[in-house]
């Protein structure tokens, strides 16, 4: 429920607006928005990636717990989704909107870069992860949710999630946490 949520982004009302206009249903939900705001704003002129931008829920709430100084690198594979998104949010200097595959974007940045990736797509969740992970900076943070069954998951995705926490839970440097909050968040920190 989103009654217990305070302080919404200023944009936030209009984009939910337009995305349920346009008929997307893969929005994320409030309280993990609140949850990478905070993560953000612990990360003083922090660099941040956003995979899967959706219509920009999210971006709204990481941009408002990120200071002056920070940056905001943000993928999608939709342009019709990312136009929301760029509508509402584009005018701040601190985010870049890129429209490509994750899989593309993630080949090309720079390793040891970014200090909160929050991978909410296959590419740098289900796929390209090790790729993913190793753009995390020592102390950095790597948030994914949608975690607990959700109604739309596909046949056998129970699977795929199952097998996904095994491999993050294992990882030499990870430290990670799995919260049944929200859609179901997993907050791991990357070690030395």
């Amino acid at each position: 429920m989103q009654d217990d949520i305070v302080d919404f982004p200023a944009d936030y009302k209009n984009i939910e607006r337009d995305t349920l206009e346009l008929g997307f249903a893969q929005s994320s939900d409030g309280k993990i928005g609140q949850f990478l705001k905070v993560l953000c704003g612990s990360k003083v002129e922090g660099r941040f990636l956003e995979l899967g931008t959706g219509s920009g829920l999210s971006t709204s709430w990481m941009l408002q717990g990120m200071d002056e100084k920070s940056t905001l690198l943000s993928v999608e594979n939709d342009d019709g989704v990312l136009s929301i998104a760029r509508k509402h949010l584009g005018s701040d200097p601190r985010v870049e909107f890129i429209c490509d595959n994750g899989e593309r974007v993630i080949s090309r940045l720079e390793a040891a870069s970014f200090d909160l990736i929050f991978a909410d797509t296959w590419p740098g969740k289900y796929n390209h992860l090790e790729e993913t992970l190793s753009l995390l900076k020592v102390g950095g943070f790597y948030v994914i949710d949608d975690m607990l069954a959700q109604d739309n998951w596909p046949d056998g995705h129970d699977k795929k999630a199952a097998e996904l926490l095994k491999t993050l839970a294992l990882h030499e440097q990870l430290k990670l946490v799995k919260m049944c909050w929200s859609t179901g968040i997993v907050l791991a920190v990357k070690h030395a």
